[in-house]
């Protein structure tokens, strides 16, 4: 089952005549479409839905758009009085975008130090205190710290640009293939930490140097 998010009903009426049936539209005002970064975080504890509502920033103060604070609980309270879900929303006090981090599925999770220890997202929580978290809020028992994410990218560091898991404690890291790509230092150095940790990685060909009227671009597979 689909659920697609309208800003408004000009927009539903729009996505309603492209996709007919094959998803429900539902109106709530957001600024950014990345659900997956400023939408709860949903999780089982038990016979239960938890929707965990982390608090949002605008990816570190730099895109802070109307309703992007607020759009999380909203969704939760909608699905609630719409579907009967045993939906409890949980509180959490601390700023974290679901982009941050992947998951392998058996306990072990993966970020970089760019964007979670960023003094523009939690300057008063150290490593040891968002590991708590993490585990407190997620469950996750292990915890994969890479340190820089791709050069330019606005979000600092998303791991998801970097890094993705694909099977229990295998990795997927890109390997630079040409001796001008900007970001080979920092794939070395996520496969150095990945391996330090008994992780195995699975490396697939960068870009390589992708720039735009003379910027380098955060480009990934």
């Amino acid at each position: 089952r689909v659920i697609l998010v309208a800003a408004d009903d000009v927009a539903a009426a729009v996505a309603r005549a492209m996709i007919g049936d094959a998803a429900e539209v539902i109106v709530e005002p957001f600024g950014d479409i990345w659900l997956r970064d400023t939408g709860p975080v949903i999780v089982r504890a038990g016979d239960r839905l938890h929707a965990l509502q982390h608090r949002f920033n605008g990816w570190g103060g730099k895109y802070d758009l109307p309703h992007d604070d607020s759009i999380g609980r909203r969704l939760s309270a909608a699905r609630q009085r719409g579907d009967g879900y045993h939906l409890a929303d949980v509180a959490c006090d601390w700023i974290f975008e679901g982009g941050a981090v992947d998951v392998d599925g058996a306990g072990l999770l993966v970020t970089t130090e760019q964007c979670l220890l960023n003094a523009n997202r939690n300057p008063a929580l150290s490593r040891a205190d968002i590991e708590a978290r993490l585990h407190r809020d997620l469950g996750f028992d292990r915890v994969l710290w890479l340190g820089e994410g791709l050069i330019n990218d606005h979000t600092d560091g998303h791991v998801d640009n970097l890094a993705r898991f694909v099977a229990p404690n295998a990795l997927a890291l890109p390997r630079a293939t040409e001796a001008n790509d900007p970001n080979a230092a920092i794939y070395a150095d996520a496969k150095a930490r990945a391996e330090a940790m008994g992780i195995t990685v699975v490396e697939v060909p960068s870009p390589g140097l992708v720039t735009r009227d003379g910027r380098i671009e955060p480009a990934r597979y």
